[in-house]
């Protein structure tokens, strides 16, 4: 139940758009996807597409996503429908084409950085980063799903962006808060709520602001957003950084309705989308401008020397111009040379956990490969022979079992594809191929539903 508290600040307000804020958290929540076009998945058929998103659909049930191959395979993300509008918002700013420096601050799981990614200019670089230690694998693991190898993932306080100065085009700070608009599907959200809690977030989102504002350049974006509904951690932030740091709000291109309404007694441009009303779960986005003109140039993109690997052999496993480095786990990684000196950059001055695509670890002589170069858009297929599977042996698979593969499959590491899209590597020895799929990531449960299907057909 929501409390009396909740209930009469939002009814406060100068506005009826709370005025049936019990019946719509009431409501049943939607379910939605969004299709990657990165690895050449642009549309889901029969699906209705998410009217403000790019290649974002609407299901009309719940799919069983753990044991759909094309879910693993980075295919397509399950992302709730009023965050997609990231995407259209970072179209609408970069609609000259020109490859930008992004920046995610609060980035966990990875959906809007996933969204981001799909919707920025090729050629763009995407920092996420993320300051709760248990939230970073699976950040981690959903931008090595999705495959684009201009990331680089970071970890810790937004303070370390601060001598990045004027460094990136576009931030985005989809802010902790306090949780309102997940009441609807969240029960904690519901339970921990309290007055102190709004007070508390409101702190230290202004904190996050601040540690950001320098490393934005002068005339870049920053993309704010919570997903909760009350003014003191949404217009008044906005007031906030309009009035402290000067920036000026600016108006996205999604007209109101639908469920989705302005802002609450601010000059401000703000888009709020309602449970219930809308398709999707509560948010409150705001686009905002720094002042200033950017430099005419930016800095060249050069790549430093001593990041040069000197193993041709690794070259031929992707599409594209790639340096290769090893870091202290013996992983090797590739990325794209014309950004080179955006990641010596970053690395410098952030804690930096994985970056580009995680090609292999080095085992003495040997090369180990790793899933991230499976799940690469950059893969270049004919580096391995290629067996394609059945959805059966997919889901196998995915759970580490040993596989049997035909007897004429080649010996040595072999490319298992499902669907006509990489799944992953095995090793195979003639007799039983062992599975190189990640312990982390396996499907843990046993439980198969009656009919094994991917969403994709």
């Amino acid at each position: 139940m929501l409390s009396k508290d909740f209930i009469a600040l939002l009814k406060s307000y100068p506005t009826d758009i709370f005025n049936r804020i019990e019946g719509d958290l009431a409501s049943r929540p939607t379910v939605a996807v969004r299709v990657n076009p990165l690895k050449g998945v642009d549309s889901l058929d029969a699906q209705k597409p998410v009217p403000w998103a790019l290649n974002g659909f609407y299901l009309t049930e719940r799919f069983p996503f753990t044991f759909d191959s094309a879910f693993h395979q980075g295919l397509y993300y399950v992302q709730d429908a009023s965050s997609m509008i990231i995407g259209r918002i970072i179209k609408q700013i970069t609609d000259d084409g020109v490859p930008v420096t992004y920046l995610d601050a609060c980035a966990a799981p990875g959906g809007k950085t996933t969204a981001a990614i799909s919707a920025l200019p090729s050629g763009s670089v995407v920092v996420a980063n993320e300051y709760e230690p248990r939230r970073v694998a699976p950040l981690c693991e959903n931008l090595m799903k999705w495959g684009y190898p201009s990331t680089i993932v970071t970890a810790g306080d937004t303070r370390q962006f601060r001598c990045l100065q004027g460094f990136f085009d576009i931030i985005a700070a989809d802010v902790p808060c306090s949780g309102e608009g997940m009441m609807r599907k969240d029960e904690e959200a519901v339970e921990q709520w309290s007055r102190a809690l709004v007070d508390s977030c409101a702190e230290r989102q202004r904190e996050i602001v601040d540690n950001l504002v320098d490393a934005l350049r002068p005339g870049g974006y920053l993309i704010y957003s919570t997903c909760t509904f009350n003014r003191v951690e949404n217009e008044e932030i906005v007031d906030y950084i309009c009035s402290h740091h000067g920036f000026e709000s600016v108006e996205i291109n999604v007209p109101l309705g639908c469920g989705i309404d302005d802002a609450i007694d601010s000059p401000h441009y703000c888009r709020r989308f309602i449970p219930g009303r809308v398709c999707g779960e509560g948010l409150f986005i705001a686009l905002l401008k720094k002042p200033g003109e950017p430099k005419a140039e930016k800095p060249q993109k050069t790549k430093p020397q001593s990041k040069k690997n000197a193993d041709k052999g690794l070259t031929a496993l992707l599409n594209g111009d790639f340096d290769f480095s090893t870091d202290k786990n013996d992983i090797i990684h590739a990325f794209p040379s014309e950004s080179a000196l955006i990641l010596a950059a970053v690395e410098k001055a952030t804690k930096v956990v994985t970056y580009g695509v995680e090609i292999g670890q080095r085992k003495g002589k040997d090369v180990v490969y790793l899933q991230g170069l499976a799940m690469s858009a950059a893969l270049n297929g004919d580096a391995f022979p290629q067996i394609d599977i059945d959805i059966s042996t997919a889901v196998s698979y995915l759970q580490r079992n040993t596989l049997t593969l035909p007897d004429n499959a080649p010996r040595g590491i072999v490319l298992l594809r499902f669907g006509g899209h990489p799944l992953g590597f095995v090793k195979n020895l003639g007799n039983r191929a062992n599975n190189l799929y990640p312990q982390s990531m396996r499907i843990l449960s046993q439980h198969l539903p009656d009919e094994l299907r991917s969403l994709l057909g």
